[in-house]
């Protein structure tokens, strides 16, 4: 007689430790994420080079930097509930290609605006990427480290955003700016095939969405090195909830609140990070430093993003993540005000601008790491994406305004004071989201 066992693939991957190919999955989800941080971070260095070559002004110049985030935002409210139909790993790949392809196309840009278009066609291409690694991750690894495995992949996202800043500061004197687009687009590209070879499928989704439990024990066997009897059953306990279709979940009783209360700090970070990204190299150069030190500074910035998410995401396996994530928003608005009294002249600056990423791209990043754990399987995907997707409007604004105020003869200081406001609410409106146990 056969008898047949259950499984719920949850209970199994909490009660394990991490096995190589998890760590492998980690690895690659941090690889596309570092290509991601590459694309998003690369013409906040070559806007210099670009304004003086082709003679435009500052505020046109904001099209450009609005154009991929713009693009991020119809990529991830596309992405989340398509994800969570067919499944994560396909959108990642073809969001990688995607916006491989036009980055390198975008390195042929003859004038603004077929660069504002490549760049909005890459930005689709990058909304989708990051909610998909996020979810897959998020699926794959223990509960009890999980906030630091995701915040070690978004470590990825800082080191590419600091690694372009490094090469555009070698490669701009020599090859010009489009040298860097070429190189931007020419790395994801190589990742597309790994992906295909290497990147499982979440069995978490595909236990939800019925597949076939002969398909889920290969793939989880395969991913932690376990093998399952023949007639093995698969499940993911989850959360009973009325709501039908995934976007509706995101606004039903429970999760309304939890919903509004993460778009509202995405957006306020956003707005900082991507203003910083976006336009320091530009101030730092408008306050007497070299592009190449202006580059160098700002990929500081990075670096101390880096070391603030691993930071975060080990704290918040232990505190309370909303606690932790508050206290680093506030410890961002306290930095960008230091760094505004105290000038860009200062010894020091590059540990200022890494305080500075320390606290704002620490907890931007356990955001992340905290929103999968917020929405139940059926609508992880479309959860985290549409506040990746809702909080890229932060982003448009801060790109924009960047361009203007610098336009209308803000000062150096007085831009940075502005934005330890955003700071400071995203502080408090983290606080108001209610942790599920659904993750």
């Amino acid at each position: 007689m056969n008898t047949t066992s259950t499984v719920d693939v949850r209970a199994f991957i909490d009660g394990r430790g991490m096995s190589s190919r998890q760590w492998l999955t980690l690895a690659l989800c941090f690889l596309v994420v570092a290509a991601d941080g590459m694309d998003v971070a690369i013409m906040g260095f070559l806007a210099p080079s670009i304004l003086q070559e082709w003679g435009i002004s500052k505020a046109a110049f904001g099209m450009v930097m609005s154009a991929a985030p713009i693009g991020l935002v119809f990529g991830a409210l596309f992405a989340g509930p398509t994800s969570d139909r067919i499944g994560r790993k396909k959108v990642l790949v073809i969001s990688v290609l995607v916006f491989a392809i036009f980055t390198l196309l975008a390195s042929r840009a003859q004038g603004l605006t077929e660069l504002v278009v490549l760049r909005f066609l890459t930005g689709i291409g990058l909304g989708a990427a990051m909610p998909n690694t996020t979810t897959l991750l998020s699926e794959y690894v223990p509960e009890r480290s999980r906030s630091l495995m995701v915040t070690l992949m978004f470590t990825g996202f800082n080191l590419g955003s600091a690694l372009v800043g490094f090469v555009a500061a070698g490669m701009i004197p020599h090859w010009g700016w489009r040298s860097v687009l070429a190189v931007g687009g020419a790395l994801p590209l190589v990742l597309v095939p790994l992906l295909m070879a290497w990147l499982p499928e979440s069995c978490r989704f595909m236990a939800v969405r019925g597949v076939a439990g002969t398909r889920i024990a290969a793939t989880l066997g395969r991913v932690c090195g376990e093998r399952f009897a023949a007639h093995t059953q698969f499940v993911s306990k989850e959360p009973e909830v009325a709501a039908r279709t995934p976007v509706r979940l995101l606004f039903s009783a429970g999760y309304g609140r939890q919903t509004l209360a993460l778009w509202t700090t995405y957006f306020m970070g956003l707005l900082v990070i991507y203003l910083l990204t976006g336009w320091l190299p530009t101030l730092f150069k408008e306050q007497g430093l070299s592009i190449s030190q202006a580059a160098m500074v700002t990929a500081m910035f990075q670096i101390g993003g880096t070391a603030g998410g691993v930071v975060v995401g080990w704290l918040m396996d232990r505190m309370g993540p909303t606690r932790v994530i508050s206290i680093a928003y506030a410890g961002g608005a306290l930095s960008v005000l230091l760094l505004a009294a105290m000038g860009a002249g200062v010894n020091g600056l590059g540990l200022l601008s890494a305080l500075v990423g320390f606290c704002m791209s620490g907890a931007q990043t356990g955001l992340n790491a905290y929103a999968p754990s917020c929405y139940p399987t059926m609508a992880r995907a479309t959860g985290v994406s549409w506040m990746l997707g809702v909080g890229r409007f932060g982003s448009i604004l801060g790109s924009m305004i960047g361009g203007v105020l610098l336009g209308l003869g803000w000062s150096f200081a007085g831009i940075l004071a502005l934005l330890a406001v955003p700071a400071v609410l995203a502080a408090v409106a983290v606080r108001g989201s209610v942790r599920r146990e659904t993750a």
